[in-house]
Parts: C-alpha cells; sequence; structure tokens
C-alpha cells in the first residue's frame, strides 16, 4: 500500500483540520510497526514544514511545488492526496516552529543530529532552491529550523554546502574536512560518508522509498566532492 494511502487514511482517521495534531498522534497511532511510523512521521514533517517554508519568502512558486513531487516521486494515483495534505498545511494557522518542535521530539529529547531530521533538513533545501535562488528568509528558516532539531553547526554547514554555492572550500565542508588533512584520513572519512549516506541505509532509519530521489542526489554530492580534492590529497 502507498504510504500516501496510510497517511490519508490516518488523517481522515483523526478528523482533523490542523496538520500539527497530526504529527503528534503519529507517536502512538503506530507504535506496534515502527517502520510505518518513521516513515509516515517522515513525511508528514516534510509535507508541513515544505509548505511553511515555502511560503518564507512571500511566494509559493511552482518550482518550488514541482521540486516536492519531485523529490517524493509521488505516483499519479495518489496526486490528490499529497495536494490535500499540502494544502491543509498551508492552511493550518500553526506556525512552523510548533511542527518543527513536534518532529524534532520523534527522535527523542535533547538528540543532537538526528539522521532523519538531516534528511528532512536536506529536503527543504533542496525545494527552497528549486526557484534558482535561496532567499535570505527561506536560509532563516531553515537555519532556525536546524536549530530547534539540535543539529550542530558543523552539521550544518554539510548540508549547506550541499546546497549552496560558496566557491572552493565547498569540497571540504560537504566531506567535513579540514584542508591539510592526509589522504589516508580523508579517504577514511569519504568511505565513511558513502556508507552512512547509502540509499539502503535511509530506508532503514525511515526514509520512504518515494523520497530515495535526495538520497541518490546526496550521494552524488559526496563523490563528487571527493573526485575534486582526491587529486590535490594525493599530491601534498
Amino acid at each position: 500500500m502507498s504510504i500516501w494511502v496510510r497517511i490519508s487514511d490516518f488523517v481522515s482517521a483523526k478528523a482533523t483540520t490542523a496538520l500539527t495534531g497530526v504529527v503528534e498522534a503519529v507517536r502512538t497511532m503506530f507504535a506496534g510497526d515502527p517502520e510505518t511510523r518513521r516513515r509516515v512521521a517522515f513525511s508528514i514533517a516534510m509535507i508541513a514544514l515544505s509548505a511553511k517554508m515555502a511560503k518564507a519568502d512571500g511566494i509559493v512558486t511552482a518550482e518550488e511545488v514541482d521540486a516536492f513531487r519531485e523529490i517524493f516521486e509521488i505516483p499519479a494515483e495518489d496526486a490528490n492526496r499529497v495536494a490535500n495534505l499540502y494544502n491543509l498545511a498551508k492552511q493550518d494557522v500553526a506556525g512552523y516552529r510548533a511542527y518543527a518542535e513536534q518532529v524534532a521530539g520523534l527522535c527523542g529529547d535533547g538528540m543532537t543530529n538526528c539522521p532523519l531530521l538531516i534528511d528532512v533538513l536536506d529536503g527543504l533545501f533542496h525545494i527552497a532552491k528549486a526557484d534558482g535562488v535561496i532567499h535570505r528568509k527561506e536560509l532563516d528558516f531553515l537555519t532556525d529550523v536546524a536549530g530547534i532539531f539540535g543539529i550542530s553547526g558543523t552539521a550544518f554547514e554539510r548540508v549547506v554546502a550541499r546546497h549552496v554555492d560558496k566557491g572552493r572550500r565547498d569540497p571540504w565542508r560537504i566531506l567535513g574536512l579540514d584542508e591539510g588533512v592526509g589522504h589516508a584520513e580523508a579517504r577514511r572519512r569519504y568511505l565513511q560518508l558513502v556508507r552512512e549516506n547509502h540509499p539502503d541505509q535511509l530506508v532503514a532509519r525511515g526514509l520512504p522509498e518515494e523520497f530515495i530521489k535526495i538520497a541518490n542526489d546526496r550521494i552524488a554530492a559526496i563523490n563528487d566532492a571527493w573526485e575534486t580534492i582526491e587529486p590535490e590529497l594525493r599530491r601534498q
């Protein structure tokens, strides 16, 4: 059964007009099915926060909506379900911080750099840049959400580097390395990132299969960064 059918049925069962109530209810509704619980929680988080972020710069562009559809690879038969959920999030009077705080709670209180929350943040950056630029208000939104999620400054910088062109140091930021590091240590770090961010690993921790594009894009960025710095490391 499609994840979107499960979420639509869940929302209908809760008879809610606010998606914030759904985020909280996910904690107990799927207690006996942790895999579905993670997938539903992640998908609702992406719908809620992307709908709020799309309005951060004052306008929801067609490109941003298309980017949401692209990274989720929504089947045609589920398009109306997703549109209804997206519109529900846009109409909710609750601010984005209420969503972000509830989503952060799904990883446990006080947890730093929760991989699932970094996945959510990565997806939000993908949507924000869909119209060709990440606007200042969107970056402020994403920075604030990262803080609520308990994502460290270093981890946040790695996400930013994958999506925002900051020049020559981007490859080092993406890999979380300082210039001057030895080849062996850098290669260990690169291989660790490849293992941690393989699509199978992301699915295992709750990333829906419908969202797998973000995993493939992340691996591509990691590989590109390594190919950029590896010749320089060998020359040292």
